[in-house]
């Protein structure tokens, strides 16, 4: 075991999360757990808990439960986001055949849970651990949350792993250059040309940028690279902000608003990405495909398309890879 310690590097994919099934007591364990965070709801928990526990999940957990159901796979009776990420440990597993690294993954919410494969990682030997949250953008809301959990298991072990946590890679290279392919390649294979693109962002509090959080700064960076790699101007790639929950004001331009707009201004032919997502899922898969794009229609927009996200296609997991190599690269 002591030499297995000592040699074993041991990687760990991290994803928002995900509910286990699609029932109403699924949903609202899954929303419960999500939505109590600290890192994503700031308030105080004596005005916080009231709400959330007496209104939020009796509402939500319905609603969630319905936008579930439109974009779940059937096949593995799962949610897109956890197949895709499970796809992405089992792929990465074959890039790296040539070491032996132990290559597994987890969800912020839900199962499998970062304690527990963390657990199993420590007890296989993994002396040493590479931890990916898989958000290319920073935020408190996302990649902090992640890092709080590993590192609170990490402090009930008697022994403590060598850690190397991957920071977040807004206009990496390599991650740009997968986008703008993965873009080109969408616009090709459809019979009509955009006539504005939209990179569509998760949104925060503005209240979370004014305190310090980089998020808001950090989507600009991969927006403004974005353009700059398919010569397009802000008018023509635009950068908003979706899902925002509560009554604070948050990033904006909002995505909903904007997309009302542009087709009441005339235009007709739009497509919509979601670089602020590794994987697809409910906020690409059915706020995107399906929401925005009946808002578009409604407002007198004609040609709608949703780019996918990166997911566990060869470009992203390309992008996983390159991250990964450069943090491990004297581990192994």
């Amino acid at each position: 075991m002591e030499q297995s310690l000592k040699n074993r590097v041991g990687l760990l994919l991290v994803n928002l999360g995900t509910p286990s099934a699609i029932d109403y007591r699924s949903m609202r364990r899954y929303l419960a757990e999500f939505l109590s965070d600290r890192r994503v709801i700031e308030w105080p928990r004596i005005i916080w808990y009231p709400i959330l526990y007496g209104i939020v999940l009796n509402t939500r957990s319905i609603k969630s439960r319905t936008a579930y159901a439109r974009i779940w796979n059937n096949t593995r009776n799962e949610s897109p986001l956890r197949t895709y990420t499970r796809s992405q440990a089992e792929k990465l597993r074959f890039v790296f055949t040539d070491h032996e690294i132990d290559i597994n993954w987890a969800m912020r919410y839900g199962q499998p849970s970062i304690e527990t494969v963390t657990s199993s990682m420590i007890a296989r030997g993994c002396g040493r651990i590479v931890i990916f949250p898989l958000y290319p953008q920073y935020s408190a809301t996302t990649t902090a949350t992640v890092n709080d959990v590993f590192f609170s298991t990490l402090q009930k072990k008697r022994f403590m792993p060598a850690v190397r946590t991957i920071p977040s890679y807004p206009d990496n290279t390599v991650y740009i250059d997968a986008l703008a392919a993965s873009i080109k390649g969408h616009i090709s294979s459809i019979d009509f040309k955009p006539e504005v693109i939209i990179a569509s962002y998760h949104g925060i509090p503005q209240s979370y940028v004014r305190q310090g959080d980089p998020y808001f700064l950090e989507c600009r960076r991969t927006t403004e690279a974005l353009r700059h790699k398919l010569s397009l101007d802000a008018k023509q790639l635009i950068m908003t902000f979706q899902s925002r929950f509560g009554p604070e004001e948050w990033l904006q331009p909002y995505t909903d608003k904007a997309i009302e707009q542009l087709a009441r201004n005339g235009i007709k032919s739009i497509a919509v990405l979601n670089p602020g997502f590794v994987s697809d899922c409910l906020e690409t898969l059915d706020e995107i495909a399906n929401k925005a794009a009946y808002m578009f229609h409604k407002n007198g927009g004609e040609n709608f398309t949703r780019i996918p996200c990166l997911n566990d296609s060869e470009e992203g997991i390309h992008v996983i890879e390159h991250l990964v190599r450069r943090e491990i690269t004297n581990w192994i």
